[in-house]
């Protein structure tokens, strides 16, 4: 429990005072974020502020994770260091895209295609690494399993090795995607993010407690390493913390695809690894919404042009959109909400999923379902 404190206490430190020094070097190398120029006029002032500060909460989660463990005197486990390859590995993709569009001064970085590869390939190591036999530990326990799971693993049906990597993949890719349309108002993805890791820390705390490496029974949980994911879910809330400080209204650093598609991608390798990955849907329900948004927008718009049975049926022109401007957040701007006011309420929402989930994942424990 002393390494969950200094990990979460270590990175919001190294965040804070990094967060601020980083804002200082970027600005002097020019790294200032581009603006959408189809996005709402509001945002032109923003033009200009840094970016890529992802790059701050990655590292003082690693630094924090490490700083703990020595700390403390415990030896890393397969499940933390495979946690934050993850979230290394897709920052670095992010990193890459961020990168290219302050050097290019656009709003476009890597193309779709070449962030997508970046994406699986880490993706897929990652999954064929967390369910393979040489991470096994004494148990026989793997990081992660090849069942779909809701809030435990259920024996009775277990998915080939093959899809199982895929189900990874889509998982991962699909997180990081989510949260990276997420962000897209000052403090909106940072203070969620909070949030969801604030509840993965308690999840892991949690399990450890209720481990069957402790006493075995229909209702103890089968996860490998869960009191070392909770340090690795403490560092990277006490990371969020500290750069929220500097991203709040009006932000004076944001994350970048840096810090989104890390994020994403860690909340997705909590999901796997604590065999929870349906409960992730509850949980992370604002990210879930935000991106069926998109989902929606585009596909009403592009079979609205295309169906002429469409059309008629639902009474829409060619081109219908149904939300005035995607992701969500930005249809509230453009009905007149004030930004702070969005974010806030958007925090108050995944307070509120948050809350549900860890309320299923307990009573569920309660009601003995194994």
């Amino acid at each position: 429990m002393r390494a969950i404190l200094f990990g979460g206490g270590l990175s919001l430190l190294i965040s804070l005072l990094g967060t601020r020094y980083a804002i200082r070097f970027f600005t002097r190398q020019g790294f200032g974020q581009p603006i959408r120029d189809d996005g709402p006029t509001s945002h032109h002032v923003k033009r200009g502020t840094p970016t890529m500060g992802g790059a701050v909460i990655i590292i003082a989660t690693v630094v924090g994770y490490f700083a703990a463990k020595l700390i403390t005197g415990q030896a890393p486990t397969a499940s933390a260091l495979l946690l934050l390859f993850l979230l290394v590995g897709i920052g670095a993709v992010g990193f890459l895209d961020d990168f290219l569009k302050v050097s290019r001064q656009h709003n476009l970085g890597l193309r779709s295609r070449a962030k997508m590869i970046g994406q699986t390939v880490v993706g897929l190591v990652f999954g064929i690494l967390a369910l393979s036999p040489v991470l096994e530990d004494e148990r026989g326990w793997r990081p992660a399993s090849n069942h779909i799971s809701f809030i435990r693993d259920h024996q009775g049906f277990a998915l080939p090795m093959v899809l199982a990597i895929l189900l990874i993949w889509l998982i991962v890719t699909g997180a990081s995607n989510a949260v990276n349309l997420a962000d897209g108002l000052d403090g909106l993805a940072a203070g969620c993010s909070i949030l969801v890791f604030a509840a993965y820390t308690l999840v892991n705390i949690w399990q450890n407690s209720q481990s069957c490496a402790l006493e075995a029974g229909p209702k103890c949980y089968e996860v490998r390493d869960p009191l070392d994911l909770a340090v690795v879910a403490a560092a990277i809330t006490g990371a969020c913390f500290g750069f929220l400080w500097w991203n709040a209204s009006p932000a004076q650093i944001y994350m970048g695809d840096t810090g989104s598609l890390a994020l994403g991608a860690a909340m997705a390798g909590f999901a796997i690894m604590t065999r929870t990955e349906l409960l992730l849907v509850i949980i992370g329900g604002l990210f879930v919404a935000i991106t069926v948004s998109v989902i929606i927008q585009v596909s009403v718009f592009k079979i609205s042009r295309a169906s002429g049975l469409f059309r008629a049926i639902f009474k829409v022109q060619p081109g219908h959109r149904v939300f005035r401007m995607t992701p969500l957040h930005h249809h509230f701007e453009m009905l007149g909400w004030e930004q702070v006011t969005i974010v806030i309420r958007f925090w108050i929402i995944t307070g509120l999923a948050v809350a549900t989930g860890i309320g299923i994942f307990y009573a569920e424990w309660v009601a003995g379902v194994g």
